[in-house]
């Protein structure tokens, strides 16, 4: 089968080592596709052998382990602990370095100074080991160039240049970088699991009167379970008891608490505030809403942006030139007469030490990681770095209305009466009426009139695209469009045939009663939404509808959208979609979102190069297709999204483009014999730290 299973993958050094590994075990005859996830420690594979993969794996790196998901153990108490002895670890070693360089500068004569070498040598293989180790064994698989072999490369030839302080303090200097690179890795793990701590730890279940406390997962639907004030609902399901006010920020972003009472849905992840409640459970823990986020956002960090990609193939390629530039260094000016060798070697070595690619390789993945991490905590889902990608880029918008732009709830906004009946009784007459059909428009009617009393229906019919036709008590009601009123011969005024909006006309015994207009309001904050993007560039704006031009027109003139394509089936918007993008890709570069409620906007969701669904957590199928889902309907949060998008490109930019210069400083430098090893070193490990801060400072915003 060609389904991706989810592993964990853990002690796993780096991030050009996962892409290593990615690489290998993709060439491996018994798998079809494979990721690894260096964020979230996972590895995504469909493969028929996983035990031949493992085997492979652990020739290549001895310690990786890949475990199912299930045996791995709460990662956050490890983290901690490895984190404590580690840095006990390097603080030491850097003492004990420092108390070995001072000794040998001392201790000129014989005895003692090979005492202070050999404290050197102890440091040198502490700190060192598993750097070498991995150095030999990727040197005999035919894998050469990575940082493991730069660093036992050139820590040995620094040895024979006699640069023995130098050779053991590249060695301890990298080992700290790659601390400080967990760290941060680690750092921004963790602020993503903060995010998604919606996860209900466990339920509270009713049975016989008792209450028992289970896990979320064993709780079957139809089981009734309790809540109280200030814990978690632990699944989906409907309040058969008490009333509170919920807290659903985890969920949507929202911030205002909203009430709950008897009735209302409410779904796992948010939080009882003020009172307890008793829930029926509607859905298993596994298709709660919770549990379908926690799987996107930990799926997310696997779709990889084309510059994240493009960084790795980069490094692999980057990784072997340099090699040969510092091996040339080290060889042709010598050769020319133009130094020593020992001189030579000494600059190579500082451009060596200094191009190592870890800075690149993490902070891209990382920045990406925070951008992400910083959506999902304003209640925006992303699905893949490369939709945030694409979000940074975006051009144009096409929206659907009802749902999107207009809250989809239908009310009825006016009532006239004709031929001596009141208000009152055509609302009434077309409630009995509509009182069998679940039509939105019906249900808006019925809504409208508090108490309609006894009556019988007999002879109901509907009329295609028409209206209905009904027996009530001994009367004939019709209720429906124009087109009905013609069908029958009911004798109207000229003035309500242009009626455009939303009407719905009602005859009483063959007598025009009057007519009701049904309308959907538009969302509060739908004119600063569409100014919003327009201030980040976003030109073309156009509206995709299914209702009639008239509605269609009134709303996009409220909200200042030009281009609207009106009265279209869900077959044709994907059409109009694909002419609109046609249009706008003729002239410019750019990416087109396109924003729907979903119910039946899949086929443009999955078009457009960013999908967004209107989620509230609603149309599953809005969900599966969308690249992103907006968990609280604002439209707002598509400019938000967009700015989100563009912040962490320009962040992840600045970290590429501050790498590479700094290091090409160095290497401008280390030719021209004005750096030393020492600060090649801290070169490369302050790049690594600062490209990390940075893209730490994207989660923190």
């Amino acid at each position: 089968g060609n389904v991706m299973k989810k592993y964990a993958i853990d002690n796993l050094d780096c991030p050009n080592c996962a892409a290593n590994l990615e690489n290998a075990i993709n060439k491996m005859e018994c798998v079809n596709n494979a990721k690894i996830v260096f964020a979230t420690k996972s590895l995504y594979i469909d493969t028929n052998d996983i035990n031949k993969v493992r085997r492979e794996v652990s020739s290549i790196e001895h310690d990786v382990i890949i475990s199912e998901l299930d045996e791995r153990k709460s990662n956050t108490t490890t983290d901690n602990y490895n984190f404590t002895k580690e840095l006990i670890f390097i603080i030491s070693s850097i003492v004990v370095f420092f108390a070995g360089v001072l000794f040998i500068q001392y201790y000129k004569s014989v005895p003692l100074v090979y005492f202070g070498y050999s404290i050197l040598g102890i440091v040198y293989f502490a700190t060192g080991k598993n750097v070498i180790i991995s150095a030999v064994k990727n040197i005999s698989k035919g894998k050469i160039f990575d940082e493991n072999f730069l660093m036992t490369f050139a820590t040995i030839a620094a040895f024979f240049i006699g640069a023995y302080n130098e050779s053991v303090a590249v060695m301890l200097f990298y080992r700290t970088g790659e601390f400080f690179q967990d760290w941060a890795v680690n750092k921004s793990r963790r602020s993503i699991k903060s995010l998604i701590e919606v996860r209900p730890e466990y339920a509270n279940v009713i049975v016989d009167d008792k209450i028992m406390k289970v896990s979320p997962e064993s709780v079957s639907v139809g089981d009734i379970v309790t809540v109280t004030a200030g814990e978690k609902v632990s699944l989906d399901g409907v309040i058969v008891k008490g009333e509170t006010t919920l807290d659903c920020r985890a969920l949507t972003g929202e911030s205002m608490p909203k009430r709950a009472k008897i009735g209302d849905y409410v779904y796992a992840g948010s939080i009882s505030l003020t009172g307890a409640i008793n829930i029926e459970v509607v859905k298993p823990f596994k298709e709660s809403s919770v549990s379908k986020i926690l799987d996107l956002v930990e799926n997310a960090v696997a779709n990889k942006a084309k510059t994240e990609t493009f960084i790795t193939t980069f490094a692999s390629y980057y990784t072997p030139i340099v090699f040969f530039i510092s091996l040339s260094v080290a060889l042709i000016p010598p050769l020319l007469n133009f130094g020593s060798f020992s001189d030579w070697i000494y600059r190579a070595l500082v451009v060596l030490v200094v191009s190592c690619p870890c800075a690149l390789l993490i902070s891209v993945p990382l920045g990406y990681f925070g951008g992400i991490g910083l959506a999902s905590k304003r209640g925006i889902l992303v699905k893949g770095a490369n939709y945030l990608e694409a979000l940074s880029n975006i051009k144009a918008v096409a929206l659907d209305k009802t749902g999107t732009l207009t809250k989809g709830v239908f009310k009825v906004t006016k009532v006239v009466a004709y031929n001596n009946f009141t208000e009152t009784e055509v609302l009434k007459y077309a409630a009995m009426a509509e009182s069998l059909s679940n039509h939105p428009i019906a249900k808006s009617i019925k809504d409208a009139v508090n108490n309609l009393g006894d009556f019988n229906i007999e002879n109901y019919e509907e009329i295609q695209g028409h209206g209905i036709k009904v027996n009530i008590d001994n009367m004939v009601l019709l209720v429906g469009s124009d087109k009905l009123l013609h069908k029958f011969n009911i004798h109207h005024s000229n003035e309500v045939c242009n009626l455009a909006e939303g009407v719905a006309h009602i005859v009483v015994d063959n007598k025009y009663a009057g007519y009701i207009v049904i309308s959907d309001e538009i969302k509060d904050e739908a004119n600063k939404a569409i100014v919003a993007l327009r201030k980040l560039g976003v030109e073309n704006i156009a509206l995709l509808t299914g209702d009639n031009k008239y509605s269609a027109e009134k709303i996009a003139g409220q909200v200042g959208i030009k281009e609207y394509y009106t009265d279209l089936l869900p077959e044709d918007k994907a059409e109009i979609f694909k002419k609109f993008t046609n249009k706008i890709n003729k002239g410019k570069y750019g990416k087109i979102m396109y924003a729907g409620d979903g119910i039946n906007d899949a086929p443009v969701l999955a078009l457009a190069d960013v999908g967004v669904s209107m989620g509230k957590l609603g149309s599953d199928a809005a969900i599966e297709t969308a690249d992103v889902v907006i968990m609280d309907d604002s439209l707002m949060k598509l400019s938000e999204s967009i700015k989100i998008a563009k912040k962490t490109k320009n962040i992840i930019w600045q970290n590429i483009i501050f790498a590479l210069s700094i290091k090409l400083l160095f290497v401008i430098l280390g030719l021209f014999g004005v750096a030393t090893i020492w600060e090649a070193v801290f070169g490369d490990v302050g790049v690594a730290l600062l490209a990390l801060l940075n893209s730490v400072r994207i989660i923190k915003s």
